[in-house]
């Protein structure tokens, strides 16, 4: 599932994206591998591949041969991204919801954590 186009979750198409205060379900931090300038930590970013955009959208998705049917990963995507994002996780059959960011963030107290 590895593509040069896929986000900038890691080698496997399964990692977790970056972490945000008050987001959960984003562990990690952006931009602190090699010394490489880290995004301010209230700003969320893209998860494409090379993208340090401000992020717009939440694709939330699920790897039913990993996962069981109630959780939920998370990608984040700006504006540019998302259509492409949504297309790489609806053809595998993973897309669940695409919501804005500001709707997923109001409706986290009713969501559980991912772990």
């Amino acid at each position: 599932m590895n593509s040069p186009d896929a986000p900038n979750s890691g080698s496997s198409g399964d990692a977790a994206p970056p972490h945000f205060p008050g987001l959960p379900g984003f562990p990690g931090l952006p931009g602190t591998a090699g010394g490489a300038p880290q995004a301010a930590a209230d700003t969320p970013v893209c998860s494409a591949k090379g993208c340090r955009a401000d992020a717009v959208w939440v694709l939330a998705w699920n790897n039913p041969k990993l996962h069981t049917p109630e959780r939920r990963k998370t990608w984040l995507a700006c504006e540019e991204h998302r259509e492409h994002l949504s297309n790489f996780l609806g053809l595998r059959g993973f897309l669940k919801d695409v919501v804005t960011l500001e709707e997923w963030e109001k409706g986290a107290a009713g969501r559980p954590a991912d772990g």
